[in-house]
């Protein structure tokens, strides 16, 4: 695989509380420059990038990030904003507690009220696999696909841990074929990317992947 076709599958990421103009403009000409899959940005610099950078860009933001526990109808909210600021994908975040109090119908009706809201927009589902149990992980397979969501996603990158090859064998082994992964968090060199691709990832969220593949040292996501 190409560095080029890497990128390609890659959501150039900046989700830094203090991030500032400069460094999402910083992101923003990288991504155009290297034809990466997005930008996934913070809500609140949606309508800037599309202002400024208009179709150049692929917009992804955050819905409920990072903890997932905001009501339904405040993810509904944030996404129907992020729609209407020019956001063309969401990656919303799960209400864990509902995963752990084991009502997996109340996190279908999440997931499929959000999908409904993005239409053919591209919805990716983070189920935060760090504070799952296996049999969890599964059942979580089976509740994006039967709400019709595009994506799941492993982490937010922000819990106490990121994507592991385990869990995208697991995924492909349980989610339905309209399903695509996206791994995320912990992606710290071109060999993770390959790994992550060539283990049945679509998409992979980092903020390394252009210094990576630049050969410049990186903290990662």
């Amino acid at each position: 695989m190409t560095e080029r076709e890497i990128l390609r599958h890659v959501d150039h990421t900046l989700l830094k509380a203090y991030a500032s103009w400069e460094e999402i403009q910083r992101l923003c000409d990288e991504a155009v420059c290297c034809q990466t899959a997005s930008v996934c940005v913070p809500p609140c610099y949606v309508k800037r990038i599309h202002d400024t950078y208009g179709e150049k860009i692929n917009i992804c933001t955050v819905i409920g990030f990072p903890l997932g526990y905001s009501t339904t109808k405040a993810k509904a909210a944030e996404t129907e904003q992020a729609l209407q600021d020019g956001a063309a994908e969401v990656d919303m975040v799960i209400n864990i507690t509902d995963v752990k109090n084991g009502d997996f119908d109340a996190v279908k009706r999440e997931i499929r009220t959000l999908k409904e809201i993005a239409g053919d927009k591209i919805l990716k589902v983070i189920i935060e696999t760090c504070y799952l149990t296996k049999e969890e992980k599964t059942a979580m397979c089976h509740a994006v696909t039967e709400a019709g969501a595009d994506y799941i996603k492993t982490s937010t990158g922000f819990g106490t841990g990121g994507a592991v090859l385990e869990d995208i064998l697991l995924f492909k082994e349980h989610i339905g074929r309209n399903v695509k992964i996206k791994a995320a968090g912990g992606v710290r060199s071109v060999e993770d990317m390959e790994a992550f691709l060539e283990a049945g990832c679509d998409r992979i969220g980092t903020s390394s992947a252009v210094k990576l593949i630049q050969g410049q040292e990186t903290k990662g996501y």
